[in-house]
């Protein structure tokens, strides 16, 4: 029985002794009462006062030995605190790459601000909700690259995907949508992992149209190394707000063009590794998918507690006892001849 956070009673029954102490309290003043001896008077005037030292002792005994009952059942109840440390250890880790499409149509507005910075805000959230789990992430456009290898330290992952800047990979990577060397490149970060449970998600908005490495290829390595795949299609249905020029000033020039993600190629790699296809059309569906993967991926904690007990049952033991001695004493001494 819980009394507390650090508390309990191993034995909470034996309280119900408690219920002996009024019950008791009553049949001792009854009793009492009826075995005084009576004598009568017509005047008592000549005796004095029979409020005595020893005649107001009486209660006090009697209250003595039911402080004691109820001491001796709080002991039986057994009161003890408890101290409980709790070691976890991961039993089954999952390392998890992201493989993130940084092509100029990530800019396209349809989600809020646009496409990629919605797409690192969830990613982020991801992260922080799997403190067991380690993350690398990859970038591709034309051609791939890895941004973060495997690593448990997630704070270095999270700062990395913050720091994805089109304008600084514009002229760094060939344009293009290359999913066959981000997936590839995914593959090759995952393949001498020895965790349990190896997974990569690739998010794309586009149609494979460039890259040295066709998607099949990376589909079937992803296969041979036993790597999960869940795959996300970024973008509405229809039209899209997407970047087709560059001001002289550097800002982009928006003109509504068609969306258009290849959902066929991208459901035959989530099917064929064990997967699933997502298509994420605004904000609030990929945060959901996101929390859909969250669920399905989880890392396997095994904890274990340990217990300290610190019993507290021997003072109210060590009292009872010293109260019923007293009692003892004062009633076979002192007031020896008058109880």
């Amino acid at each position: 029985m819980k009394l507390l956070d650090h508390y309990e009673l191993y034995t909470p029954y034996a309280l119900l002794l408690l219920l002996l102490v009024p019950v008791l309290a009553i049949w001792l003043y009854r009793n009492r009462y009826n075995e005084r001896a009576k004598f009568l008077y017509s005047d008592i005037a000549s005796f004095g006062s029979f409020k005595t030292i020893k005649n107001k002792m009486l209660p006090l005994l009697t209250g003595l030995v039911l402080i004691s009952l109820a001491l001796i059942s709080l002991g039986i109840a057994r009161p003890r605190s408890v101290d409980v440390t709790a070691k976890t250890k991961k039993t089954k880790g999952i390392d998890i790459m992201l493989a993130v499409d940084v092509s100029a149509s990530m800019l396209a507005r349809d989600l809020k601000p646009n496409r990629l910075e919605a797409l690192k805000k969830t990613a982020i959230n991801f992260i922080k909700k799997r403190p067991n789990d380690r993350f690398g992430v990859v970038l591709y456009a034309g051609e791939a690259f890895t941004q973060v290898p495997i690593t448990s330290d997630q704070r270095v992952v999270m700062q990395a995907i913050r720091k994805i800047n089109f304008n600084q990979l514009f002229n760094q990577l060939e344009q293009g949508t290359a999913i066959g060397m981000g997936l590839a490149t995914a593959v090759n970060r995952l393949k001498d992992s020895k965790a349990k449970s190896k997974v990569i998600i690739l998010m794309t908005d586009g149609v494979n149209n460039t890259g040295e490495i066709d998607p099949n290829t990376a589909l079937e390595l992803a296969k041979e190394f036993g790597i999960k795949v869940y795959t996300i299609g970024l973008g509405t249905n229809g039209y899209a707000p997407t970047p087709v020029g560059l001001r002289p000033d550097g800002s982009f020039v928006y003109q509504n063009a068609k969306v258009e993600i290849d959902e066929n190629l991208l459901k035959k790699i989530a099917k064929e590794t064990g997967g699933r296809y997502f298509r994420a059309t605004d904000n609030r569906k990929l945060n959901k998918i996101y929390k859909e993967i969250d669920k399905l991926e989880k890392t396997e904690i095994k904890e274990t507690k340990y217990y300290n007990y610190k019993e507290l049952y021997r003072p109210y033991v060590l009292i009872a006892i010293g109260l019923i001695f007293l009692t003892g004493l004062i009633r076979y001494t002192w007031m020896k001849s008058f109880v």
